[in-house]
């Protein structure tokens, strides 16, 4: 499904752009930059907000870790015998119950998942199916601000400009390509968002 998280019109005015001259260039980037974010917080945002997300589990443990936060609404969690090809729904408050507050905690973000009331999950290949919604109605400010400088630096290129190399050597692009670190401004908002399962 891969929602962008900003849209053109949110950059021009940004970045104070009123031509149409550079559209093609932004529209190109923004899906990119946008897929960027998502892959580096390992959360979309607002993909499944509307729509719902579909996710398995083998239990084995107390919990469900789900990969989208926060989460609006569990439709189902069912329960699997046979390998995944039937499920039955599980009730909740009564085998389930979805914590949204206490799990763990990771950077400022609250991992949200399921929590059996006595027992746990027991394991079960792809016994667990768990359906919901999870995300942003809009996407945060400050990812929103994040997005748009990253998408900036990638315009005016400038990882050739900010090189750590000495100037006046020959191995400056090579530089920069070894590393792989955002930009310090942009990085410290993302890892605000950033979801870690280790």
């Amino acid at each position: 499904m891969a929602l962008n998280l900003i849209t053109i019109s949110e950059y021009k005015t940004y970045a104070g752009i009123k031509s149409n001259n550079h559209d093609q260039e932004i529209s190109v980037l923004i899906p990119r930059v946008s897929q960027l974010v998502k892959n580096y917080c390992n959360r979309t945002f607002v993909d499944y907000v509307d729509t719902d997300k579909v996710e398995y589990f083998d239990g084995g443990h107390d919990k469900l870790i789900l990969s989208e936060n926060p989460v609006i609404s569990v439709s189902s969690v069912g329960y699997s015998i046979d390998f995944g090809q039937n499920y039955t729904n599980l009730t909740e408050y009564v085998n389930w119950i979805l914590d949204k507050d206490n799990i763990r905690s990771l950077n400022t973000q609250a991992i949200t998942g399921l929590i059996q009331t006595n027992r746990g999950f027991p394991e079960a290949i792809r016994g667990y199916k768990v359906v919901y919604r999870a995300g942003y109605d809009d996407v945060p400010t400050d990812v929103g601000l994040a997005i748009m400088d990253l998408l900036t630096y990638y315009r005016k290129n400038d990882m050739s400009i900010h090189s750590t190399k000495a100037p006046g050597t020959n191995n400056v692009q090579i530089e920069y390509i070894s590393t792989t670190s955002l930009p310090a401004h942009i990085k410290r908002i993302l890892d605000m968002y950033r979801t870690d399962y280790t």
